[in-house]
C-alpha cells in the first residue's frame, strides 16, 4: 500500500491551481471535469502520482466557499530553509500565517502559509 493523494475541496480552482502550481512551485498533473456529477477534479504535486503523494483539488461546480472544520489540520512540506521559503511565497503573492521558528517544545524550524480556500500548510526545515 501506498499514500496517492489527499482531497481538498476549493472555491475557484484556477486561483488554487495557481497558487499551488506558481506560489508554492508544484505542477499541475491532470484536471478533469465531470459534467454528469457537476464537478471538475485537478491534481497537483512535485512528482508524478507514480512516484509520491500529491493534492487532489476538487471544485464542486456552483460551490464558491466551503466552512473549514477543526478536525484537519494541514499538510506538511519539506523545505531547505523555511525562512528563504516564506520569503519566496510572500514574494509570489501567497500568504504567511506563521514565521519560520522553533516549533513549540521542539527544536525542529517550522512555518505556516495559507491557501486562497484557508487550508494551511506547514512548511518543516530539513535537518541537516
Amino acid at each position: 500500500m501506498r499514500l496517492l493523494h489527499t482531497m481538498l475541496r476549493v472555491g475557484d480552482l484556477d486561483r488554487s491551481i495557481q497558487f499551488y502550481t506558481e506560489v508554492l512551485g508544484m505542477h499541475l498533473l491532470r484536471r478533469k471535469d465531470y459534467p454528469e456529477g457537476k464537478f471538475t477534479l485537478a491534481f497537483v504535486g512535485y512528482q508524478e502520482e507514480s512516484a509520491g503523494a500529491v493534492i487532489e483539488l476538487t471544485y464542486n461546480w456552483g460551490v464558491d466557499h466551503y466552512t473549514l472544520g477543526d478536525a484537519f489540520g494541514h499538510i506538511a512540506l519539506e523545505v531547505e530553509n523555511a525562512a528563504a521559503a516564506c520569503d519566496a511565497i510572500r514574494g509570489r503573492g501567497g500568504k504567511v500565517v506563521r514565521e519560520a521558528g522553533p516549533m513549540k517544545h521542539g527544536s525542529t524550524i517550522i512555518a505556516f502559509v495559507e491557501d486562497p480556500d484557508g487550508y494551511r500548510i506547514e512548511l518543516i526545515e530539513h535537518k541537516q
